[in-house]
């Protein structure tokens, strides 16, 4: 079993940058693909990106490709999310989860209790 827990939300102008970061407990880290998930208000969570086992492959939402890297260190049992040339349309809470990698909400087992990302124009 993994527990997760995001952090490094908060609140930036258009155009800042952010770093998200989810930390896992548990020794088990390494044999579960990460994923990066966010909702805005009113709206179904939506995929924004995934980062393989070894970290190896990735793959992004076409809303966030070019502006927003992952990442992952399998020895600090954590995850990244660097987010760059943010648009006030990224704001939503932002869940980090551990399963298979995909972009279906389905695919992952566990879930961080989310960090608030705001973009204010």
């Amino acid at each position: 079993q993994v527990q997760l827990v995001e952090s490094g939300g908060g609140l930036v102008q258009a155009g800042g940058s952010l770093r998200l970061s989810c930390a896992a407990s548990g020794r088990t880290f390494s044999s579960y693909a990460m994923g990066w998930f966010r909702q805005a208000p009113g709206k179904e969570r939506e995929f924004v990106v995934a980062i393989s086992r070894s970290g190896g492959m990735t793959r992004y939402a076409d809303s966030v490709k070019g502006r927003f890297t992952i990442s992952r260190d399998n020895a600090k049992n954590a995850v990244y999310l660097q987010m760059n040339s943010l648009k006030p349309e990224d704001t939503a809470v932002y869940y980090c989860a551990a399963g298979d990698y995909s972009g279906r909400y389905s695919a992952y087992d566990y879930w961080g209790p989310g960090t608030q990302v705001t973009v204010s124009t």
